[in-house]
């Protein structure tokens, strides 16, 4: 049974509520300890990453309990439902921290921002498991999925729009302003979500449980070569992404500023806008404006080719931002980062497209619908990436003498300031180049075993 617009609409708009969250760990988190709680940044990475390492225990046992339940509402709904609660939540509590009662006392707050994190990410492992899985049980067909796909990157572009934009805007450079950001996102998260579960309510899904068990589940998918070639490569796609993620709220603190090399006008809107908002915007229409060139070149070209091309294209832009910074010309700062966010729509949209593709081969094979165990360790890659890039960050510039502030900024020394620049672009590059090269004699020849057309 073909899906109607609105079931697939429907589907990509949880991607939003979940996206918010992701962009508010990635960019928010590190820099808010850091720069608001005066943690120092090795202790801040060391902590967000021990967290999101949690985060990444815990996705195979929500992708096995939600492949095995069975309620009217089918196997992945009641996940999603209560996850979405549990996420939003977490992501409040974080930004409740008290601030130290003097400098150095930061193992309260630190304290309190961690439990809430946890619970966030349960949440979010609750929500974004199941979610992810429904893509394989709702359709089988690949012109389907990929309409489906389409949606939800435009939703994810609009929630990376609203985490990585609008919600430094509304935090307003303040510990408290945080709090309040996170108080107005709270529904946008929980009610996208829940309406995604609302429009596709009648649409098809998988609704008997498997009767595997955790080790035979996992040796299904470990069994399928490709696909886990396809999850360590993402996976490097991720944490070159996540690097430069973590990296940019420090770049627009004391990388990129507006001086007089800016086009007439560009001060008055610099001085009304955050600077990571005036950065993220660019990047956020540069991937949704994308998104029919890589469906365009997925097709006439292939999956495969698309993506190498557009890593490849990324690493370019990361070249031409290295060769850029430290800037005072916000506009050219601002192209550089629509082209990157050009570039970022391949890495947001293919490789999600092609890995159903191998699922379906599994399902084919075996006779079962594990799409939750897929889905679990589909994430693992992306999880593990999220979970370095603060530490990776954070080790780099913490050796070359970072300091940490309550006051949102304080003065670095350039061996500091040339770390960062390093951490943000060189680094990504050469995990990118890794990630072609992997694509090209890894992937394509495991590939091409089982995929018609690769």
């Amino acid at each position: 049974m073909a899906l109607t617009r609105g079931q697939r609409a429907g589907w990509g708009l949880a991607d939003m509520g979940i996206v918010v969250f992701v962009m508010v760990k990635q960019l928010l988190v590190l820099d808010f300890l850091t720069n608001y709680l005066g943690v120092p940044v090795h202790i801040a990475g060391f902590v967000t990453t021990g967290i999101l390492i949690f985060d990444i225990i815990t996705d195979p046992l929500i992708g096995y309990f939600s492949d095995r339940t069975q309620s009217r509402f089918g196997r992945r709904a009641p996940w999603i439902a209560v996850g979405a609660v549990v996420l939003v939540a977490g992501m409040v509590g974080m930004f409740a921290a008290p601030a130290a009662p003097e400098a150095g006392a930061w193992v309260g707050p630190v304290t309190w921002l961690d439990g809430f994190f946890i619970l966030a990410t349960i949440g979010f492992t609750m929500a974004a498991i199941p979610y992810s899985a429904t893509a394989g049980e709702m359709t089988q067909d690949p012109a389907e999925r990929s309409r489906m796909l389409a949606w939800r990157m435009v939703f994810a572009s609009l929630g990376i729009l609203i985490g990585g934009g609008l919600v430094p805007l509304l935090a307003g450079g303040t510990r408290e302003g945080h709090l309040s950001a996170m108080l107005m996102m709270a529904p946008v998260v929980l009610l996208s979500i829940w309406a995604s579960l609302y429009f596709t309510r009648n649409a098809p899904r998988v609704s008997a449980a498997t009767s595997l068990t955790p080790a035979r589940m996992v040796r299904l998918v470990v069994s399928n070569r490709p696909f886990i070639v396809l999850v360590i490569l993402y996976g490097l796609l991720s944490l070159a992404i996540a690097q430069i993620t973590a990296g940019l709220p420090f770049a627009a603190r004391y990388l990129v500023s507006d001086g007089a090399s800016s086009p007439a006008g560009m001060a008055g809107i610099a001085g009304g806008l955050p600077i990571l908002t005036l950065l993220f915007a660019p990047f956020v229409l540069g991937a949704m404006g994308s998104q029919p060139l890589w469906a365009m070149l997925s097709i006439r070209l292939s999956k495969l080719t698309a993506i190498v091309l557009g890593v490849a294209f990324y690493g370019c832009v990361l070249f031409g931002l290295w060769l850029a910074l430290p800037s005072e010309n916000l506009a050219i700062m601002m192209g550089l980062m629509g082209l990157a966010g050009v570039a970022n729509g391949a890495y947001q949209a293919i490789p999600w497209a092609m890995y159903p593709d191998l699922m379906d081969v599994t399902r084919a094979q075996s006779g079962e619908a594990i799409e939750g165990g897929f889905s679990a360790v589909w994430l693992f890659g992306q999880k593990v990436a999220n979970a370095l890039a603060p530490a990776l960050l954070s080790g780099v510039i913490a050796a070359r003498g970072w300091r940490e502030t309550t006051q949102g900024t304080t003065e670095q020394t350039p061996e500091a300031l040339l770390a960062l620049q390093v951490a943000m672009t060189l680094v990504p590059m050469g995990l990118l180049l890794l990630a072609i090269l992997g694509f090209l004699f890894l992937y394509r020849p495991l590939a091409g075993q089982v995929l018609a057309r690769v």
